[in-house]
């Protein structure tokens, strides 16, 4: 999904929701929002809802791609929230990394290789 609305959103529930829960919301949505129950001059904005309210089901209802799902939104939101690092908070990172390299412990490589990218 392009935009900014989370699949959870769309069908108006909170991440903590069942299956249950998944499948009322998305059948009240459709009785709704379907192209066949709108009038005619509504059709094509009822229709883009529509795949967007069925995309966001079949993401959740399914256990497997709502786990991917949920890993993407937490990493998204946390690459959001640590880009908003005050200039105190990077300039003590900065120190800290000071420290350790003097002490001659340089920690792990960020380096990736070949190697090791393949088991993963």
């Amino acid at each position: 999904m392009a935009s900014s609305t989370s699949l959870y959103e769309v069908l108006g529930i909170t991440m903590s929701a069942d299956g249950n829960e998944i499948k009322a919301a998305y059948r009240r949505l459709a009785r709704t929002c379907h192209p066949d129950v709108v009038s005619i001059n509504q059709k094509e904005m009822s229709a883009n809802q529509f795949r967007k309210i069925h995309a966001a089901y079949s993401t959740l209802s399914d256990p497997e791609k709502r786990a991917d799902y949920d890993r993407d939104l937490y990493m998204r939101n946390r690459r959001f929230h640590s880009s908003a690092l005050t200039s105190a908070t990077m300039a003590a990172a900065g120190e800290a990394a000071a420290v350790a390299s003097s002490s001659g412990f340089s920690g792990y490589s960020s380096r990736r290789n070949w190697e090791t990218d393949q088991c993963w």
